[in-house]
């Protein structure tokens, strides 16, 4: 992700998870509104209940990867706020994965361009 691509804000943050759709499974919940950019934000939350700090910034360091992994499934013209469920601590990089990419199948994101 580059720094023009994160949710920085702590109103646009609140904004998007009040107002915004979600979709969740058992390990990510993605809040998403339609967004006024070109190009999609993110903004990452991981809950003080997944661990220590070591173990949630390794949670968001491979959320970063993956979403620039697989960048073309998400919208051009939303932001999201992906949060991070508690089971996620048991999962290794590939479950986290599939899971995610299973999770953006069903919110249909994608745009065939």
């Amino acid at each position: 992700m580059k720094k023009f691509e994160v949710v920085k804000k702590t109103e646009e943050f609140n904004d998007i998870i009040k107002t915004g759709r979600y979709i969740r499974n058992l390990f990510y919940n993605i809040y998403y509104k339609d967004g006024d950019n070109d190009y999609p934000k993110f903004g990452l939350a991981v809950s003080k209940k997944i661990g220590i700090a070591v173990k949630r910034n390794k949670i968001k360091r491979q959320l970063r990867t993956l979403i620039d992994k697989h960048k073309n499934m998400f919208s051009k013209h939303y932001n999201y706020i992906i949060m991070v469920r508690g089971g996620i601590r048991d999962l290794t990089y590939q479950e986290m994965e599939i899971q995610l990419v299973q999770l953006l199948e069903k919110g249909k994101f994608h745009e065939k361009n």
